[in-house]
């Protein structure tokens, strides 16, 4: 019998609870003043290629990399975008493997190293299409495949097949041909 008063005050709390965490209180906020954009920022990540900052740069790098600009990379982090290529890559595990491009292990981590998407000003803009690599991107573009095959696929992306793929062929659902292009929400 002595139950019941606890559970009519627990009850009462919890309702009380309750009703003041669901308030509708907006009065903090001023939707009429503009923000106030003066000052100085910083950049927090750069990903001019999908997951080569994730990849190759060592942890204990990344807030330096983040904030490094691109014409400053190569010359400071190639070495280590190297040394990291060679440890996760079978492909260059012996003095002069090239990859796809002709580019041997100390060039290709000075092209991953300046983290930029590069765009051909008069070509077919593709990160690969069979023929033109790293020319620009295009939104049906696999660029994780392309990124992999040119780290693991050898010379003529034949190497390593099981780490030269992401098994992820092409997007859940048609892009659009207008803008905004991207696919429509579920």
């Amino acid at each position: 019998m002595k139950l019941k008063p606890i559970k009519i005050v627990s009850l009462l709390i919890l309702s009380f609870l309750t009703l003041i965490s669901c308030s509708d209180d907006n009065d903090n906020m001023d939707y009429l003043t503009p923000m106030n954009f003066s000052g100085t920022y910083t950049q927090k990540d750069q990903m001019g290629r999908p997951a080569i900052n994730t990849v190759f740069v060592n942890s204990d790098k990344k807030d330096m990399f983040n904030t490094t600009i691109p014409s400053e990379q190569n010359a400071a982090y190639a070495a280590m975008f190297e040394t990291n290529l060679k440890a996760l890559s079978p492909a260059y595990a012996n003095e002069g493997d090239k990859n796809a491009l002709g580019l041997d292990a100390a060039n290709f981590a000075g092209v991953l190293a300046t983290d930029v998407l590069t765009v051909s000003l008069d070509g077919k803009t593709t990160f690969y299409d069979g023929e033109n690599v790293l020319t620009g991107r295009a939104l049906a573009d696999d660029v994780i495949t392309v990124e992999l095959l040119l780290i693991f696929g050898g010379e003529d992306f034949t190497e390593n097949p099981t780490l030269s793929d992401d098994n992820v062929s092409a997007n859940d659902k048609e892009f659009l041909t207008s803008f905004p292009y991207l696919a429509s929400p579920w």
